[in-house]
């Protein structure tokens, strides 16, 4: 019996571990939001990665044309490496959040680490000309205990999603649009990976989302527009 229950402790513990990492509306210690609890038709598009040379630019295009501010969370080398394209998203009216440096896994690291991952994007976004707080997205979504106790000593608030239509990468552009849009509600925070070049399909698909979330009567707005609508306020980073 007692073989029995070490085995299923070893079984259990490991795999809510894995749960726990991999949440999207809990984490341990910082405050964490993947969708506002609101009745206003409000969505918010948030795109991860990047920048990049040439999506970024034709990214911004598009949302331009289209009358849309969406949310950023770039990686720190990228934004360093490409300061006119991550600036280029600011003039646009676009918000950046932190997204690590080198966009490696922050589920095992040391707080040193993080806060140097943290503080080296920071600077490249307050470089680019950002002001105000700066949101958080861990990448790929994983955290455990060590992020989120940096993040709890920072007062950063972390921002998830609730609706990923395009985490399949071999998916077609009708079919990121269709479920973008059958998963959207008031106070969605829509994820898209549209920076890599490989990410044909999401691009393809952005035009059909916006129209079709607007022909729902969403109103498409930034993530602190929509914190702001739901009575959240993201403690400030000092600049």
């Amino acid at each position: 019996m007692k073989v029995v229950l070490l085995a299923l402790v070893l079984i259990a513990v490991p795999l809510g571990l894995w749960h726990l990492s991999r949440a999207r509306d809990y984490q341990l210690f910082a405050p964490l939001v993947s969708r506002v609890d609101i009745r206003e038709p409000l969505v918010a598009l948030t795109f991860d990665d990047g920048p990049t040379a040439g999506q970024t630019e034709a990214l911004i295009a598009l949302l331009a044309s289209r009358g849309v501010r969406a949310t950023f969370f770039v990686t720190g080398q990228q934004a360093e490496s490409l300061p006119a394209e991550t600036r280029a998203l600011v003039a646009a009216g676009h918000v950046l959040g932190n997204h690590a440096f080198s966009h490696r896994r922050m589920v095992l690291a040391r707080p040193s680490w993080v806060r140097q991952e943290l503080a080296l994007t920071d600077a490249a976004i307050r470089a680019a000309g950002q002001t105000g707080p700066i949101l958080f997205r861990p990448p790929y979504g994983k955290k455990l205990f060590v992020l989120p106790w940096v993040l709890a000593r920072q007062g950063r608030l972390t921002i998830m999603w609730d609706v990923e239509p395009d985490s399949d990468p071999a998916a077609d552009a009708d079919t990121i649009a269709r479920e973008a849009l059958a998963g959207a509600r008031p106070g969605s925070i829509i994820l898209l990976h549209a920076m890599a070049a490989a990410r044909t399909a999401t691009r393809a698909a952005l035009p059909a989302i916006i129209d079709g979330l607007r022909a729902r009567g969403f109103r498409l707005v930034t993530v602190p527009e929509l914190l702001r609508a739901g009575g959240v306020a993201p403690a400030p980073v000092a600049p």
